[in-house]
This record gives structure tokens, C-alpha cells and sequence, in this order.
């Protein structure tokens, strides 16, 4: 059955922000579009969690939605992350990533304020009246304290344009349950639930990993896609420990920028409060990405 954001199905990427000397490094940016379009992704989420949000400025913010949206050039969907713990903030990033030529936004739940459930409902119905491009709900209550329950989804699925939901709670069975109530597209916001997401009736990923890997991320869904699942299997197997180590060495995106800038592929810089991996930890990593072959 077709689910309702289903051109959004497959692999996203989350795309990090790249600094240099403090600044974002456009054409470090660039080059991250081009690298996910040879390698086949789907769509490209830039200014989300892994874009390091939450230091840009406004300004930066818009200006790096515009470079990706303009650099892709209507080759690969671009859905940047526009959702803010103030629903008029909110409302204003995403019509301007709309007006900016987003194919849509993901807004993540209302952070630190911890709306009620109905308070939910109205933020998203907010925009999804003002808007005319699909939303994804994003709910990640391990950052934003506090889940956006299923019954709210359920609700939420019956405005036209709340399309899709990032699923990342953890939770098999609070994706189940999205599922058996909505048509909504469920993609997963962990990369190492991909694989079980896609066995209960997911529709792809919004992916850290693929950063790195994004085209053993697509073997994996393409796997499973064609109803191959012991192929589907041994790419979750292989791509597990690199997952767990993305998100697992320390806070998203701190391990995914060390690993990029290892593979030569940005400077590695990020934004206080965030700060770069301890020689322990970068060693750790190293090793990781020596035994996926990468090193």
C-alpha cells in the first residue's frame, strides 16, 4: 500500500553543517550535495539535528537551506529541518523554506517548553494550514523531553499535509502503532533500527550514517525492497557497528564530523557547546572505521 509521503520514501541523509575558521564552508556544502547524489540518495535533510541546528543563526540557517536547495538543482528532494519550540518561529522557517523551493520540512516536536498533547496538535496544524509542501513530524523525545503520542500522530495524519513521521523513539512499538492507525510514512530516525523499521512497515531512513555510507544504506533498503532479507540482514550486520558508533561514541554529530574529517571529507569542526571527541573516543573510531574498511 502506497503511504502518503511515499515520494519521500528511501534513503534521506542528514546532512552536517560544515564549519571552517568558525564560518559555514559553502563549498564544503556543495560538495556534500554532489557526494549524495552520486551516490543515489533520495533526499537530503540539511539544518536537522546532525547540521548542528541549534548554533546557527537565523541567517545561517536560511542561507544554508537556500545553497542546498539551489546546488541540487531539482536532482535529489531537500528537506531541511525548520521546526523551532516556538510555533510562530516555526511557522516562519518552514514558509520560508517553502517559498526557498523545499520539496517539504522537518519540524521537529516543540523542544524544553514540553507542550501537552493538544498543544502538539495545534503547533503542527499551525503549519500545516500555512504551508503547501508535505511536513515530517519529527519526534525525538530523548532530545526534545517529551513524546509525541501516537494517538496525537493519528490525528495529526488526518491533515492533508502531515505526510510523514521521523520516527526516533526507540520504540518498535510505538512505530507499530503509527502504522495500524495512520498512511502516514514511517522512516526511521536511527540508523541501526532501519532494518527492523522496514520489517513492521517503514518506508526508509533519515540517515547520519549515510554521510559516510550511503550507498551501503541503500544496499540495504534496495535488499530489502526486492525481498531479499538475508542480504537485507548481512548489510544490517555490517553496518551496525558503525551506526551504533555515530550515535553511541558520543552526542550526534560529534563522531559523524570526526569521521568525515578522517576520510578527508571536512575539517571536523563544530560549534560550542559541542566539542570533539576525546583521544579515547577518536581512537575508538578510527579503529571502526579501519575494520569497515574504510581506513
Amino acid at each position: 500500500m502506497s503511504t502518503k509521503g511515499e515520494a519521500f520514501a528511501g534513503l534521506s541523509v542528514a546532512m552536517t553543517t560544515p564549519f571552517r575558521n568558525g564560518e559555514v564552508d559553502d563549498q564544503a556544502l556543495k560538495a556534500q550535495v554532489e557526494f549524495q547524489i552520486a551516490a543515489g540518495a533520495n533526499c537530503l535533510c540539511p539544518t536537522g539535528t546532525t547540521g548542528e541546528s541549534p548554533t546557527l543563526s537565523h541567517e545561517e540557517h536560511e542561507r544554508v537551506i537556500a545553497l542546498v536547495v539551489e546546488h541540487a538543482a531539482g536532482r535529489i528532494k531537500v528537506m531541511p529541518g525548520t521546526g523551532s519550540n516556538s510555533t510562530r518561529e516555526a511557522l516562519r522557517l518552514t514558509s520560508w523554506a517553502a517559498s526557498a523551493g523545499a520539496d517539504a520540512a522537518l519540524v521537529v516536536a516543540p523542544y524544553y517548553n514540553k507542550p501537552t498533547q493538544e498543544g502538539f496538535y495545534q503547533h503542527f496544524k499551525a503549519l500545516a494550514e500555512a504551508v503547501g509542501i508535505p511536513i515530517c513530524v519529527y519526534n525525538i523525545p530523548g532530545r526534545t523531553g517529551k513524546n509525541i503520542e501516537p494517538e496525537t500522530i493519528a490525528r495529526l495524519a488526518e491533515l492533508p499535509n502531515i505526510a510523514m513521521v521521523k520516527e526516533a523513539t526507540g520504540s518498535m512499538d510505538q512505530a507499530s502503532q503509527i502504522l495500524a492507525l495512520t498512511n502516514l510514512t514511517v522512516l526511521s530516525g536511527d540508523d541501526s533500527l532501519t532494518l527492523p523499521l522496514l520489517a513492521i512497515g517503514g518506508r526508509g531512513v533519515i540517515s547520519v550514517v549515510g554521510n559516510i555510507v550511503p550507498g551501503d544504506m541503500l544496499a540495504l533498503l534496495k535488499a530489502f525492497a526486492s525481498g531479499n532479507l538475508g542480504d537485507a540482514q548481512r548489510w544490517h550486520r555490517k553496518l551496525f557497528p558503525l551506526c551504533r558508533d555515530m550515535l553511541g561514541l558520543s552526542t550526534n554529530p560529534i563522531p559523524v564530523k570526526a569521521a568525515m574529517q578522517l576520510l578527508g571529507r571536512d575539517t571536523g569542526e563544530l560549534r560550542l557547546p559541542m566539542t570533539p571527541l576525546s583521544a579515547t573516543e577518536g581512537g575508538k573510531l578510527r579503529k571502526s572505521l579501519t575494520d569497515y574498511g574504510l581506513l
